[in-house]
């Protein structure tokens, strides 16, 4: 097993590396107009915000917002911010900070929509995934340190054209539940859960960088795939992974299998989007609400 700290200094230096490649993470500029086409906005706490900054030239604007540079492409002449809405933000007007490519600043308003999602009851037999005992709070909190710098990793332009399910199955847990594990609450699902046997093949949603693959205490086996801007997939509670950091991996790809890694109830694979490093409701980039059915 690699010791955590140098799988950190992996995470930074290949972040580091993305970036060189890829060019700087605040010069969000694409020639790429589909980014828009396959994002359906939904102005609510986990949904995606879609900004119309304005007419543009060559050069796009950056943005910000809640301290993050969020995606920014250029369609029709007209810039367009991208912005992820993480589940805890109230409803409300919130502003994105737009620096033009003259320098000049200015904000421009969205609002967010209040939106209630139901609770979820899960009891967990392993009980430290409920209540970490102290040695599991310290490798908790270095892989945390880890996500943060996975999570803001991000190429300049978009790399995918579409998205797919990653696997076939039902959900068994929709985006947004309220969670409680044995009756604790605990943060709101992140993703979708999609139950299937154990070792059912998962597949890269979209063309994509795999810019982490590893195992986390509360997430087992995990891979996480850039797609550009910093739009993320996340694959959690796998029984194998079969990708690399650092490898380019296209849509339909085969990265691993179905497991029960981590804090689970089941096999079942933990499926999560991210925008500006939130996660945001996967069902507004796929197209459909369900997953194709397993087959027999």
């Amino acid at each position: 097993m690699v010791p955590l700290a140098a799988k950190s200094h992996r995470v930074i230096m290949l972040s580091k590396l993305i970036l060189g490649f890829f060019a700087t993470v605040f010069t969000l500029v694409t020639h790429n107009a589909l980014a828009q086409d396959f994002i359906e906005s939904s102005e609510r706490p986990g949904g995606i915000v879609i900004v119309d900054l304005g007419p543009t030239g060559s050069k796009l604007p950056v943005a910000s917002w809640d301290s993050r540079p969020v995606a920014v492409i250029k369609k029709n002449e007209r810039a367009t911010a991208i912005i992820g809405i993480p589940l805890s933000v109230g409803a409300g007007e919130h502003n994105v900070k737009v620096t033009d490519s003259n320098g000049e600043q200015r904000s421009v308003p969205f609002n967010v929509d209040a939106h209630a999602y139901a609770e979820q009851r899960l009891t967990i037999t392993n009980t430290r995934k409920v209540n970490p005992a102290p040695v599991d709070i310290v490798r908790i909190n270095k892989e945390n340190k880890r996500l943060k710098v996975v999570k803001s990793t991000r190429a300049d332009q978009i790399l995918a054209s579409d998205f797919i399910w990653p696997v076939a199955g039902p959900v068994s847990s929709p985006f947004g539940l309220k969670r409680f594990f044995n009756d604790q609450p605990r943060r709101p699902h992140g993703g979708i859960d999609i139950a299937a046997p154990d070792g059912t093949p998962i597949m890269a949603a979209a063309d994509g960088l795999v810019v982490e693959a590893g195992d986390y205490f509360f997430n087992g086996n995990s891979v996480f795939i850039e797609h550009g801007l910093g739009l993320q997939t996340f694959y959690a509670h796998m029984s194998r992974i079969d990708v690399a950091a650092g490898e380019r991996v296209s849509q339909g790809q085969v990265i691993g299998t179905v497991g029960a890694t981590g804090r689970v109830t089941g096999p079942h694979l933990h499926w999560s989007v991210g925008l500006n490093a939130t996660w945001v409701d996967p069902l507004l980039i796929i197209g459909t609400d369900q997953p194709p059915a397993l087959q027999p």
